[in-house]
């Protein structure tokens, strides 16, 4: 019986749902009635199935079907149900996959969310926890959620999971790449980036036992595709979309928000000097960015620590490798003096460069504690002004 209350909803918010199918004959019919229980709302994809997918979809009459002449992937069957969703006046779109993991009767929740947050992408977050669950997801699911927050800064429990609402015009002009599994992968990160508020809502999920089970994902080749696309993103994330992000956040909270306004001594002080230390450090060319990755690991404010870094611009650049490298004579055997007519054979070289290494990473390591306790401090001083 069709909850027609939810289905006023789904109207009103112009919403519709989509199953991307594939040789999922058995369990199709299951997943189709499940859903026309709160709306008639309803496109299926069939990529390019050679089973009875055309029969079962047939069934059920004012179900809208799609086919691909060929299997092209999850992604490009999302893909094409976007394209026809929107064509048929719908904003937002659910999307369930066919093979009977996920439960209808928790369409309602993305529904509810959907009516307090417009414009938000859901994911259903399912949990991981249960014993029938194989190992090769679990390590999936883990894998993608620590890269989605790389990549975007963002926490969320399930990155990997089929069962998501999607707001589909602000995706209308997005151009994407990918066609397979890994598109749920881009289309979130990117979605993110492009400033689509994203949220989660616990879901139920199903595994049937092994022998049942069907699987279209290929454990190697498609594993490989998502490595591979997580190694793009993540290079685009550094280089361009995380200060972007930076950027809007400070654009939207205010600078002294961003800058720790309500964060404490010791916090604040953390970051200083970490700053500090990363930017004295011998890895240059890669220490900024190697600094704002440890930040976010290590939950210090990513742009005090970015500013605090740049202790190595330039003008100050000379005396920073000059103090190092005299570091370096307190600690090495048989130190190397600076003078103007240099000993330059390779031993020399390979002597003046261990020198410089270590006496860089005490002198990083000094710079940061001595950082910390002036900054803490100051910052104590000032605030104790303040009250």
């Amino acid at each position: 019986m069709t909850d027609y209350k939810l289905q006023e909803k789904f109207d009103s918010l112009k919403c519709c749902v989509i199953i991307p199918t594939y040789n999922n004959a058995s369990t199709l019919p299951g997943v189709i009635s499940g859903v026309l229980k709160f709306t008639s709302s309803v496109i299926v994809v069939n990529d390019g199935s050679d089973d009875s997918t055309v029969e079962v979809v047939s069934s059920f009459p004012g179900v809208r079907l799609i086919t691909h002449s060929r299997n092209r992937g999850k992604g490009a069957a999302l893909r094409t149900g976007f394209s026809e969703a929107l064509k048929a006046g719908y904003e937002y779109a659910v999307t369930i996959d066919s093979d009977g993991q996920h439960m209808p009767g928790d369409i309602p929740k993305f529904i509810d969310t959907l009516e307090k947050s417009p414009g938000v992408l859901i994911v259903g977050a399912r949990n991981m926890k249960q014993e029938s669950i194989p190992a090769t997801s679990i390590f999936g699911h883990k894998f993608s959620n620590f890269w989605y927050r790389v990549e975007t800064g963002i926490k969320l429990p399930d990155t990997q999971t089929g069962f998501r609402l999607y707001p589909l015009k602000a995706l209308k002009n997005m151009r994407f790449y990918t066609n397979k599994f890994e598109f749920e992968i881009e289309v979130l990160v990117r979605a993110t980036w492009k400033g689509i508020p994203v949220t989660y809502v616990p879901v139920n999920v199903y595994y049937a036992p092994k022998k049942q089970r069907v699987s279209h994902f290929r454990p190697i080749r498609d594993f490989a595709r998502v490595s591979m696309l997580n190694t793009c993103l993540v290079l685009l994330a550094i280089f361009y979309f995380r200060p972007l992000m930076l950027w809007r956040e400070i654009k939207k909270k205010g600078l002294a928000e961003i800058m720790g306004k309500n964060e404490s001594n010791h916090k604040l002080a953390s970051a200083i000097s970490f700053g500090v230390l990363m930017g004295i450090v011998p890895i240059w060319g890669y220490q900024t960015v190697t600094a704002i990755f440890l930040a976010h690991i290590m939950k210090l404010n990513k742009l005090i620590v970015f500013w605090s870094c740049n202790i190595s611009l330039p003008p100050v650049m000379p005396f920073i490798l000059f103090l190092s490298f005299k570091t370096g004579e307190f600690f090495v055997a048989n130190p190397i003096v600076l003078s103007f007519n240099p000993d330059l054979s390779l031993q020399s070289i390979t002597l003046g460069l261990k020198q410089y290494i270590i006496g860089a990473v005490i002198f990083a390591i000094t710079a940061a504690v001595v950082t910390f306790i002036i900054s803490y401090l100051l910052l104590s001083l000032r605030r104790m002004k303040k009250k």
